[in-house]
């Protein structure tokens, strides 16, 4: 139950940090900055993932294999934090199609190859994002833009098995869990997201089913997850309700999904009185989570990270603010361990996370967003203590 985390929580806070970490965006490219300092202190104490595997589970980030002074596997300092805190990586760009198919019967795997290569090197397991990501906005221009011919749906559907199969067959046996569809849901009418692929081949829910039994095909082991951005803010509750609709249909026409993957962008984007901190809607998404694993899904944290853009500016009190409200999160998440699997930060050093570069999560004062565990110089923040300490009890 809630209150016997929270109480054991509040015994676990002083657990000592470890100074290591990783990170990676949702959307837009990594920010890129200045040549990274020096790393910061060396561990001291269990990694992340080590106390993530008490509970059956594996810690991990996202991880890019560009610019050697950013989030990348060619920054000394960078790497060091995921080789000492994770057991899982997963590319932040580099398996979407926009990196992956620069044209309709081309395949570039140069960058995703190398984070694959340099995961293995470190003894660390691969997740796959993204197979589909259901948006015009994030397909590769040619795409939004193909000649389907007298046959759409058939051309269609070619082009969509095939890349399934090809990128997934390139890496059987390695990455073991895909996002398969990324985030289907159209804001504007609630229901499901159209695209080049959808017009052509008929509806969204051809194509989503398309994409699934396809992956099945390839990958009769690998755990299918639908990915979408949704956590617990009162201001989600209408998303939440719109992918739970399609968890729902999806079950009743045995399209083959095995997992939810909640983003977890958690946003402090108000301060509730009560507390402080930024509202949230526990029991609305105590339902949520109860009626999707009731229908048998498991679940993944797949893209944490904090969106501190209405605490003050003072460092110290953003920090420990950010790291009391992803603590209750975390809380509540851990209370479904027996359906959690892995958990993965997307972004584990400020200077690097996407939020820096995503207009609506940007602080009005200009500031840099604080919303991952580690600080511009590499040491651990109070948001990786708190999750320590969540991990620890869970």
């Amino acid at each position: 139950m809630p209150w016997t985390r929270r109480n054991a929580l509040a015994g676990l806070a002083a657990l000592p940090l470890v100074g290591c970490g990783g990170g990676g965006s949702s959307g837009a490219p990594p920010v890129v900055s200045t040549p990274a300092p020096a790393p910061g202190p060396a561990p001291v104490s269990e990694s992340l993932d080590s106390l993530a595997r008490r509970g059956g589970r594996r810690f991990g980030s996202a991880i890019a294999a560009g610019n050697p002074a950013g989030a990348t596997v060619h920054n000394p300092a960078y790497a060091a934090v995921v080789k000492a805190e994770c057991g899982i990586v997963v590319a932040e760009n580099e398996m979407k199609w926009q990196a992956l198919r620069p044209g309709p019967d081309t395949f570039d795997f140069a960058r995703a190859d190398r984070i694959v290569a340099w995961a293995q090197g470190q003894g660390l397991a691969v997740r796959g994002h993204t197979l589909l990501w259901h948006r015009p906005q994030w397909f590769p221009a040619w795409l939004n833009s193909y000649d389907f011919g007298a046959t759409p749906a058939r051309e269609a559907e070619r082009l969509l098995t095939t890349h399934i199969r090809t990128v997934a067959g390139r890496y059987s046996g390695t990455i073991r869990s895909w996002d398969v569809v990324n985030e289907a849901i159209d804001h504007d009418t609630n229901g499901l997201m159209q695209t080049s692929l959808s017009r052509a081949i008929g509806a969204a829910e051809d194509t989503i089913d398309l994409a699934f039994r396809t992956a099945r095909d390839a990958l009769p082991g690998a755990q299918l997850v639908y990915n979408d951005y949704m956590s617990w803010e009162p201001q989600h509750r209408a998303h939440v309700a719109d992918v739970l609709r399609l968890l729902e249909a999806l079950r009743k026409r045995g399209t083959p999904v095995d997992a939810l993957g909640i983003q977890s962008h958690i946003e402090i984007f108000a301060i509730d009185p009560a507390t402080g901190l930024g509202p949230y809607a526990e029991r609305e998404w105590r339902g949520f989570l109860d009626e999707v694993t009731g229908m048998g899904y498991r679940l993944l944290i797949t893209e944490f990270d904090v969106k501190d853009k209405a605490l003050a500016a003072d460092i110290a009190t953003r920090d420990a603010k950010v790291a009391d409200y992803a603590r209750r999160y975390f809380d509540l998440m851990l209370d479904y361990g027996a359906h959690l699997d892995d958990i993965l930060a997307w972004g584990m050093v400020d200077r690097f996370n996407w939020l820096n570069g995503f207009a609506p999560a940007r602080r009005d004062d200009g500031l840099e967003v604080r919303g991952t565990l580690y600080d511009d110089d590499y040491r651990p923040k109070p948001l990786r203590t708190a999750i320590a300490a969540a991990l620890a009890a869970g």
